[in-house]
């Protein structure tokens, strides 16, 4: 694809959407996020234009321009309209960056990693020494993150259910779409003092006007792994496409989640209590096996 604007001033656009994305963020200073941000090309992740940009409820709208400069603004573009799967908007991404803080050398697991522009953000953020896994479940966009994401040593791209990985010990898991629960491996898998960012959510009783199904209600969370236990921030209210696969299967928890957060406080959520008895009268949300606790972990 062409441009207008020499690679150099390319490269100049990149560096101005960085800085603009985190101020968007509200992040002060993070110098190794920013520079992530501007040395990927996100064109490289979006495919040929024309791209189709997301109106929310109003669906898509194809873009005029053909320029790759158009794609430097905080909105989100589809990588499959018909899902409602879309590269997602990079300021909230930059804030759930920010909040993970990978030091290089991480291992991550990226689960719902699409066609890859965000994988790519982790791979440079834990540096040569470090590893990505991105698992992505529809076939046709985990190929097209293969393509991608090609040279670029530290990453390797399975296609596969996010419900089943990672399978190896990891210092942090990056979850892009919403689930009711999180899976056990997302817990199980998490090195001490790891950190879970995910969509907790549940989904609209019908198909989004886009495609795909979207979240009624969500809210990101950010599980800290203690040595007390499960340690939970809350990142803000969000709205991502819901899971395929094994995650997608209604349970009985769900009419109880959307209880909770129809009845409020999920922000005031400090603690995800794993295969141990809710305290009584201090959930938000009691599951099988899981709650959400308003205590606080104290290690």
């Amino acid at each position: 694809m062409s441009s207008v604007f020499s690679q150099t001033e390319l490269a100049v656009i990149r560096r101005a959407y960085a800085k603009q994305i985190l101020t968007l963020s509200g992040i002060a200073d993070d110098p190794r996020l920013e520079e992530a941000i501007a040395v990927v090309p996100r064109e490289r992740f979006l495919g040929a234009p024309p791209w189709l940009m997301s109106r929310g409820l109003r669906g898509y709208e194809t873009v005029a321009s053909h320029d790759p400069a158009v794609l430097y603004q905080d909105v989100l573009f589809a990588l499959a309209s018909d899902k409602g799967v879309n590269n997602g908007s990079p300021s909230l991404h930059a804030r759930c960056l920010h909040v993970l803080s990978l030091r290089e050398g991480a291992r991550v697991a990226h689960i719902g990693a699409g066609t890859g522009y965000y994988t790519a953000l982790l791979a440079h953020l834990v540096g040569a020494s470090g590893h990505v896994l991105a698992v992505e479940f529809d076939p046709v966009l985990a190929e097209r993150a293969r393509d991608n994401l090609a040279d670029l040593p530290n990453v390797t791209v399975v296609q596969g259910d996010g419900a089943e990985w990672p399978r190896e010990d990891v210092d942090a898991v990056y979850v892009n779409f919403a689930v009711g629960r999180p899976a056990e491996a997302w817990i199980e898998r998490l090195n001490l003092d790891g950190r879970l960012i995910f969509p907790l959510g549940v989904p609209q009783p019908k198909p989004s006007p886009g495609g795909g199904r979207h979240s009624l209600y969500g809210a990101g969370l950010c599980v800290t792994r203690k040595r007390d236990g499960l340690a939970v921030q809350w990142l803000g209210h969000v709205s991502f496409v819901c899971a395929e696969g094994q995650l997608a299967q209604p349970g009985e928890e769900r009419q109880a989640l959307q209880a909770a957060f129809e009845g409020g406080g999920m922000e005031f959520v400090r603690s995800l209590i794993w295969r141990e008895p809710a305290p009584p009268g201090r959930c938000c949300f009691t599951g099988s096996g899981w709650a959400l606790s308003y205590d606080e972990v104290k290690d």
